[in-house]
């Protein structure tokens, strides 16, 4: 071999295991053999550099690692303290350059005329004194965006605009072009064979754009809402026997121009079922489920009705549990057979989990204590878990009026034989101010005034003041109601009056009373409540005429009152507040006597009935007797029954019953009877409006007088009218106009045609 060849060969291996050397050996970066020696941060100008320096990965005598000084870069930008941030090494020293967002200071909106600075204030996270960022800005105007879909306005536009200020400080402005409502222009069903478009557009709660729904904002379109929709569509079919009932889609199209929208609902409505059985079973020892069948309301043939299926677990559930058994289960088996297009139902009844009422959580009252809320429930925290008590619980609360909502839920709680009541309540004004205003043909205007306050405090105690203005009557009374006396289910109050009635125009006299009452009520039963109460009082009969009724002015003078009271009512009405089925009945009785000059016992019984005939039509019966007998005296005027006004629409008040024939004098009678037929119903307006119409007849009459003599007119015959009336409960609080015509009547009595009140609340 040549010696130039072994030369080269050499040397070829040389360089060779040179370079796998170094490639085998580690090497740092270059960068990574300097160490920081100091940390310099410039462009701060609020920030001190030592709260910069601490959200670094490095400090001072660590290597210069690009991965640490990648991860203080990425620190310091999710601080959102900073708009831009620079590191770089040099030399020793790792330099930090910043420019810090402005702080904002002052938020303003321009251009909203429909919604308040304040409600938008609620909707933005920024704030005055917090760091300006691009993010959060853009995370704002979306929220606000939303707020005006909310409110039916998709063609809202926001443009958040900054002036800069001193000091790295700027002012936010968000200029607002809020655009037209963008309301429901049409709203179209798919599918529908068994019922018509207007039909279904009354079924959901979402309506079309009317030149009158200035009250209503169920006109625009939310996607809330027409879930909610779809919903009671699905209600409604269920109700009326589509069982296989399903909204297939619901579409909200917008318009090009973007103001307006066309909703489409595409329905499959289905075969309509009948029942075909319905049993009762049950798994629970010595339970007979024959002593259950009236508690179902479905019966073979029936056209199937999903709500009374819901009812009847209810009603079930309800017996049941007040039978002993307080862990209940009662589920509906509901079996189709569509050949013959049936339903079977059957009722299994069966022993459910144990579980208890670990706590019951309450939210949303910012006024109301929690125990005026607690005291309602008809369980407690250790109870055995009853939800028919809950169901009553939140009935109950729903009755008090002082919430606009009330719903009651449950969770799972620490452990699975625990379960937590959770209460969500939305609270309503529960102050008042009202105002009546009437018309007689006899009397002429009249009207009243009334303060109340029925939570006073949040304590759920009931203040009421009230001042007549009218020509006739002036009055002042002062009431007020603990509804929980001694922490007891006992209501307790008293009363103190000063009225004087001018009845010049009906009888020829003034009567001025003046007094106080004590009062207690607690309920015997869940339905039955006993009330006691004793008045005094003082009663004047003066400024007789001298045209008078020689009844009437034997009736001049002072007479002392000292009565004692008490009255039994029971309450089986869904609603206390606005009654749709169910009863009222209600007895009382006076006893005047013990102390004073007056001697009387006075007995009084009242009925009322609802009933509802579709979902909103619901007739109405009411009556009332009353009779009152002397104890060794008269009964003074003052004492006695005056019918007519509000009592028997139709007639003046104090416009039926035994009257003085030369001085055409009201007298009153010592028997009462009256009733009244009613029927109640929508007007076919938006709901919104709250608007119903009634027809009505009243009948009764007021006879019997102790005082005899030729010139008494007393006819013992029925009175009776029929009218229409409607009620509105509009935005300046409840109207009610009532016109009635008296078709069965004495030639003395005294009539009218029109009654007119109204009221407001704050």
């Amino acid at each position: 071999m040549p010696r130039s060849w072994l030369a080269m060969t050499l040397t070829a291996t040389l360089l060779a295991s040179t370079a796998i050397a170094h490639a085998q050996a580690p090497v740092a970066p270059q960068a990574a053999s300097a160490r920081i020696d100091r940390i310099e941060v410039n462009g701060n100008q609020r920030i001190e550099a030592e709260t910069i320096r601490s959200y670094l990965a490095l400090r001072a005598g660590d290597p210069a690692d690009p991965a640490l000084i990648d991860d203080s870069l990425k620190t310091l930008y999710g601080t959102g303290l900073f708009a831009d941030v620079a590191l770089r090494v040099q030399g020793g020293t790792l330099i930090v350059d910043v420019v810090e967002n402005p702080v904002i200071n002052r938020i303003d909106f321009e251009g909203n005329r429909r919604l308040e600075d304040e409600d938008l204030e609620r909707e933005v996270l920024l704030r005055p004194r917090t760091v300006y960022t691009r993010t959060r800005v853009s995370q704002d105007v979306e929220r606000l965006q939303e707020v005006y879909r909310r409110n039916g306005r998709y063609g809202a536009r926001i443009d958040p605009k900054i002036i800069q200020l001193d000091q790295n400080r700027v002012d936010l402005v968000f200029e607002i072009e809020e655009g037209p409502r963008t309301e429901v222009r049409k709203i179209s069903f798919v599918g529908n064979d068994r019922f018509s478009d207007g039909a279904l557009r009354d079924v959901v709660l979402t309506t079309e754009a009317r030149w009158y729904n200035f009250f209503t904002s169920n006109d625009t379109y939310d996607p809330d809402r027409l879930n909610y929709d779809r919903e009671l569509l699905r209600r409604f079919y269920l109700k009326n026997g589509y069982a296989d009932f399903t909204v297939q889609s619901a579409v909200a199209e917008l318009a090009p121009d973007g103001e307006e929208f066309f909703v489409t609902f595409v329905v499959d409505e289905g075969e309509r079922y009948k029942i075909g059985s319905v049993d009762v079973e049950t798994t629970l020892p010595g339970l007979d489920t024959s002593t259950l069948q009236d508690l179902v309301q479905l019966e073979a043939e029936d056209w199937y009705d999903a709500s009374k299926v819901e009812t009847t677990v209810e009603a079930l559930t309800t017996e049941v549990t007040d039978r002993g058994f307080p862990f209940v289960r009662v589920e509906p088996a509901v079996t189709r057979d569509r050949e013959t297009q049936t339903i079977n139902v059957a009722y299994q009844i069966d022993e459910g989990p144990r579980s208890f009422v670990e706590r019951i959580e309450i939210n949303g009252n910012a006024r109301t204590l929690d125990e005026v809320i607690r005291r309602e429930f008809r369980v407690a925290e250790g109870d055995p878990f009853n939800a028919e008590r809950v169901r009553v619980s939140r009935d109950r609360l729903r009755n008090l009026d002082y919430f606009d909502k009330v719903e009651v839920t449950t969770e799972p709680g620490s452990d699975p034989d625990k379960t937590v009541v959770k209460v969500d309540v939305a609270e309503k004004s529960t102050g008042e101010i009202s105002f009546g205003v009437g018309y007689s043909t006899g009397s002429g205007p009249l009207g009243d005034v009334g303060i109340r306050e029925r939570n006073l405090l949040g304590r759920g105690q009931d203040l009421r003041v009230g001042f007549t203005l009218s020509g006739d009557e002036q009055l002042v009374d002062l009431s007020f109601t603990e509804p929980y006396f001694l922490n007891r289910d006992v209501a307790a109050g008293f009363d103190l009056f000063r009225r004087e009635i001018d009845r010049e125009d009906e009888s020829n006299y003034v009567q001025k009373t003046t007094g106080g009452a004590l009062r207690a009520d607690y309920w015997l039963t869940p339905s039955l409540r006993h009330g006691l109460k004793y008045t005094l009082r003082n009663d004047e009969v003066t400024d007789v005429g001298e045209n008078a009724s020689r009844f009437i002015r034997e009736q001049e003078g002072e007479r002392l009152s000292s009565i004692v009271s008490q009255t039994f009512t029971y309450d089986k009405r869904d609603s206390r507040i606005d009654p749709r089925s169910g009863y009222l009945l209600r007895f009382t009785q006076d006893l005047a006597g013990l102390g004073g000059d007056a001697r009387y016992a006075r007995h009084r019984a009242e009925a009322g009935w609802y009933y509802p005939i579709t979902d909103d039509v619901v007739g109405s019966l009411s009556g009332q007797v009353g009779y009152i007998v002397g104890l060794g005296d008269d009964v003074p005027i003052n004492d006695r029954f005056f019918l007519g006004g509000d009592s028997l629409r139709g007639f003046a008040t104090a416009g039926v019953g035994p009257r003085d024939s030369v001085a055409d004098d009201a007298l009153g009678g010592n028997l009462l009877y009256a009733g009244s037929v009613e029927l109640g119903f929508p007007l076919g307006l938006p709901d919104d409006y709250d608007v119903r119409g009634r027809v009505f007849s009243d009948f009764g009459t007021v006879t019997e007088i102790d005082d005899s003599g030729s010139e008494i007119q007393d006819v013992n015959s029925i009175r009776a009218s029929i009218g229409v009336g409607l009620t509105w409960i509009s935005p300046f609080g409840p109207i009610r106009l009532d016109a009635a015509q008296a078709v069965l009547k004495e030639d003395f009595d005294d009539t009218e045609v029109f009654r007119f009140s109204f009221g407001t609340r704050f």
